[in-house]
């Protein structure tokens, strides 16, 4: 709603006022609709110098920014903007405000008032004429009551052009009373701070150099007007427009200031910066590193002698990136100081595989609530390396509380604002500090300001009330004119011999002026921007006698000044070139390091420095935390080991993961890689699957048991089969030999004793002739061994049946001439079919990958697979005819019918031939070669002993049994 934040403004242009009772008086006034939204916005905010509202002049359509220029410009003359001419500075466009129509002045009740002699008109604008009409005579006026008076509180030097300065000389602010039963009012500032006493005697000591100087400014005089904003909005905002007005209710002859160095905080930078862009009133701020205050657009009249966060954020990412922590927490303080600087880290970390362990914010208001929660979960976290991002007086509290929980052993990268500082130094700390890395703002040495230092006295500035307390602070002494009661009544009066000669404390600490030099650059950069704007420029006229025009202190007005801030550009006292680039300066840092000292004392070290975007650091300089001196290792996880990959796991960061092994045939050969890396097909993966190694080859080698034992299996066979021809032979001419066809009988072992040998040709390694021999032997003895069985099955039949009436011809007619002649053409069958197979499709040798992963099996391959079909599916044709034949022929009368061995021989062919098929096929890489053998061994070997170990069982061990009546079954 408008009225509320009218009521805001109200408050902080005023600073008189509370801001609730503000915020009631414009909700009464816009229900009433006295007032429309911009004015509400804007002018009543100047309440007690306007006469009654309804008088207000109307602002309609206008922006509230535009609006409250116009209304600061009729009761504050000076900010008005000055008409265009020729020897002025342009203004930008952007901030050009419609002059502020004349106030229409209503007759008013005389009323007493708190009246103040008038100060001297400082460039009036041509648009407020009825402001002096204003001063003449009392008016009716809405009286609210007063604030304390904020003057009081600040440090003053007169001079022709004001430098207005914001110190933080306190860091806290007591709590308001919000009980809202009476007026709420500011409390005092807390905390007193000695080092910000420091920084405010730079600008008292840059004022009176620049005052000494023949060349800078010559016949101005400049003056200051400093004041503490004690790190709050409030007072921060209130003592800015006390100081951009002239004064908050006091009388005096105090000039208002026309540019502003301040603030510390980037938080109040940025309300300060937006509150006087409208006005045009360049802000300078020698501590607001927020990378947010880099926008032109939002803060146009901010500047700046600190670099921008965004680079020490990115430095330390770079050292996290460069010593491979992936796991930092971060506490920071709960402004847009800490908060922007986690920000541009987290960017500048994305995609490096480094991850943001916990982020804990830190308020001052409940510090030792927040300090508290960041501390447990420092102490509970795995991460080892802490990023902060705070006030150094606030990072005190913190590590303190740490050491109470004896969490001594992590890594701080600390950011400028307190990495230097002597908090560090403190004995306290020494188990948590050392080892500290920080980001440091460079430290330059101010020739003089040592002695500026020591030589200062109360007497010297009587006005100065922050050196009044520190005065009282150092020596234990009250000063007479002392404001602070509380201790002037516990302590003696000081003798006025007291002096800062030979006192050591942070106030006189010169060795390290960081935030001191940037003070001293704002002061110069001012007074620089001060000298180009006052300095004559010549007139466009060639002629000699018109003399140049010459701008006067008096009619300056901050807008100029503003303008000439921006193109500023000076000598420093190092040499380099100063100037502004987007409102900051290049960036340039250096690094330091806590390390502990012979003495056992603690002390920043130098390791290096940044330049730009370009990190310089010397690590064998650093000293690590801890008493082992090693590096510390931050990591959620750690990384996973050559062989492993990395596994996110589901809900967390990407730096916490899990390590899972390469499957077989993958490997990993670097430390935490995110995937495994499949080997080329002739290699495969290691035991530790970190290395891809030659596979090993794979095939039934005769140095093997299995394939000694199948080539002995096979040689036996060979030799018992020999074994039974020679038995044959000798026995010839027996009964039992000659019952049998003996010439079919050695044709048949010959045959045996092909396949027992053919089984050789699979041992071995595979080659393009092994590969076609072995099946074609394979078919080829088989088909003859199965062609002789089956002769001699049909020779069994033909000579029963011929012993019939009227069936004599038929033994005729399948004489011994028509035996050999079927045995032949069954087996040349065989050979025509090998034969076309090897010609249109041979089997080859081939490297199988795909069987056993580690192992690559060389086996030989069939070819076509029609042929390798044929081979069979004739042996197994012949078989089944045989088979049959046997099992007709199996009742024939005699003693030793040959049909029922036979018979039992086939059946025992067929059945090892049918559970190959499957065997074969199941088996993998070596095996199936195996099985192939044995197939044929088994079925060899079947053969053999179902038909002629009876024959030799009567021929050997039954010799009374070999005769021709026995065997005809004959008494």
């Amino acid at each position: 709603m408008s009225w509320e934040l009218a009521g805001q403004i109200v408050a902080v242009a005023q600073g008189s006022r509370d801001l609730f009772e503000y915020t009631a008086q414009f909700y009464l006034l816009a229900v009433t609709s006295i007032l429309n939204d911009e004015t509400l916005k804007a002018c009543y905010c100047i309440g007690a110098n306007v006469v009654d509202p309804r008088e207000l002049p109307d602002l309609s359509g206008l922006d509230w920014r535009e609006a409250l220029s116009i209304c600061l410009e009729s009761f504050i003359p000076q900010y008005a903007v000055p008409q265009p001419d020729h020897h002025d500075v342009p203004e930008p466009e952007p901030h050009v405000m419609p002059a502020a129509p004349a106030l229409r002045v209503r007759p008013a009740q005389p009323e007493t008032i708190h009246a103040c002699p008038a100060k001297p008109a400082l460039h009036a604008s041509p648009a407020e004429p009825a402001l002096h009409a204003r001063s003449a005579e009392p008016k009716a006026v809405y009286v609210m009551p007063a604030t304390p008076n904020l003057d009081v509180n600040g440090f003053y030097q007169d001079g022709d052009v004001i430098i207005g300065t914001l110190i933080n000389v306190h860091n806290l602010a007591a709590t308001p009373d919000l009980s809202f039963t009476r007026k709420a009012e500011l409390g005092p500032c807390l905390n007193f701070q000695e080092r910000s006493v420091r920084w405010l005697q730079a600008v008292v000591f840059a004022v009176e150099e620049i005052n000494q100087s023949p060349t800078l400014l010559p016949g101005v005089r400049l003056g200051y007007h400093i004041m503490d904003s004690c790190t709050r909005y409030p007072n921060g905002l209130m003592a800015a427009i006390s100081m951009i007005s002239g004064g908050n209710e006091t009388c005096g002859t105090i000039k208002p200031a026309k540019l502003l160095i301040g603030d510390s905080s980037s938080t109040q930078t940025i309300l300060l910066s937006m509150t006087l862009s409208p006005l045009q009133i360049a802000v300078i701020s020698y501590l607001a590193s927020c990378q947010c205050l880099s926008d032109r657009q939002k803060y146009p009249n901010f500047f700046r002698t600190v670099p921008s966060d965004a680079f020490q954020a990115r430095t330390m990412a770079q050292m996290a990136k460069l010593f491979g922590w992936t796991w930092v927490g971060a506490v920071v303080a709960d402004n847009d100081y800490g908060r922007g600087a986690v920000q541009i880290f987290e960017e500048e970390i994305k995609g490096s595989g480094i991850c943001l362990a916990f982020f804990h914010t830190l308020f001052r208001e409940q510090l030792t609530k927040d300090v508290a929660r960041a501390a447990t979960t420092v102490q509970a976290s795995s991460a080892r390396v802490i990023l902060v991002f705070a006030w150094y007086a606030d990072v005190e509290v913190f590590l303190l509380e740490l050491i109470r929980r004896n969490v001594t052993d992590r890594l701080f990268l600390a950011s400028e604002i307190w990495s230097t500082s002597d908090l560090l130094a403190n004995p306290k700390l020494y188990t948590i500090s050392k080892g500290t890395l920080g980001v440091a703002l460079r430290s330059v040495p101010i020739p003089g300001f040592d002695a500026h230092i020591r030589q200062l006295h109360p007497a010297r500035y009587p006005d100065d009330e922050f050196l009044r307390i520190l005065w009282e602070n150092t020596f234990g002494c009250s000063l007479t004119e002392s404001s602070s009661m509380l201790i002037q009544n516990a302590l003696p009066p000081c003798s006025g011999r007291e002096s800062l000669e030979g006192v050591h404390s942070q106030f006189t600490d010169t060795s390290q002026l960081t935030v001191t030099y940037n003070i001293y650059l704002a002061v110069y950069a001012a007074a620089h921007a001060l000298h180009s704007l006052l300095a004559c420029t010549p007139q466009k006229n060639s002629d000699p006698k018109i003399k140049p025009k010459c701008s006067s202190p008096d009619n300056i007005t901050p807008a100029q000044l503003l303008q000439h801030v921006r193109q500023v550009n000076f000598t420093t006292l190092l040499g380099e070139e100063f100037y502004f680039q987007d409102g900051s300066i290049p960036p340039v840092y250096d690094l330091v390091n806590w390390q502990r000292a012979p003495d056992g004392s603690l002390h920043y070290v130098s390791i290096g420095r940044v330049e730009g975007n370009q990190l310089i650091i010397n690590e064998s300089a650093i000293t690590w935390p801890g008493d082992s001196g090693k590096m510390p290792v931050s990591k959620c996880t750690s990384e996973c080991p050559p062989g492993t990959r990395k596994a996110i796991k589901k809900g967390l960061p990407v730096c916490c993961f899990d390590c899972l092994p390469c499957t077989e045939g993958e490997i990993s050969n670097s430390t935490g890689s995110i995937k495994c890396y499949r080997c080329p097909q002739e290699f495969w993966s290691n035991s530790f699957r970190n290395e891809c190694v030659p596979r090993e080859t794979e095939f039934l080698s005769v140095r093997e048991t299995m394939g000694i034992t199948l080539m002995g299996v096979a040689v036996s066979g060979a030799v018992i089969t020999a074994t039974v021809a020679v038995i044959f032979l000798y026995h010839r001419n027996t009964p039992i030999v000659k019952a049998n066809n003996s010439e079919l009988s050695f044709l048949l072992l010959l045959s045996l004793k092909l396949c027992f040998l053919c089984s050789l040709v699979f041992v071995g390694q595979p080659s393009l002739w092994s590969c076609r021999i072995q099946q074609a032997v394979f078919g080829i003895s088989f088909v003859m061994c199965i062609s002789c069985i089956l002769v001699k099955t049909i020779v069994v039949l033909a000579a029963f049946h011929s012993a019939r009436p009227g069936s004599s011809a038929l033994i005729k007619w399948f004489g011994p001439g028509q035996q050999r002649k079927s045995i032949l053409v069954f087996t040349c069958i065989q050979v025509v079919i090998c034969a076309i197979w090897l010609s249109v499709s041979p089997p080859s040798p081939r490297r199988n990958f795909g069987i056993q992963g580690s192992k690559v099996i060389l086996e030989c391959t069939v070819g076509s697979v029609v042929g390798f079909a044929c081979v069979l599916g004739y042996i197994s044709f012949l078989a089944a005819i045989c088979i049959l034949l046997a099992f007709f022929a199996r009742k024939l009368p005699d003693n030793f019918n040959e049909a029922k061995f036979i018979t039992f021989s086939m059946l025992i062919f067929c059945a090892v031939w049918i559970t190959f098929v499957p065997a074969y096929v199941s088996s993998p890489g070596k095996y199936s070669v195996a099985v192939e053998i044995f197939a044929i061994l088994a079925s060899s070997f079947g053969l053999l002993f179902c038909i002629f170990v009876p024959k030799c069982y009567i021929i050997l061990l039954k010799p009374e049994n070999n005769t021709k009546s026995f065997l005809m079954g004959k008494p």
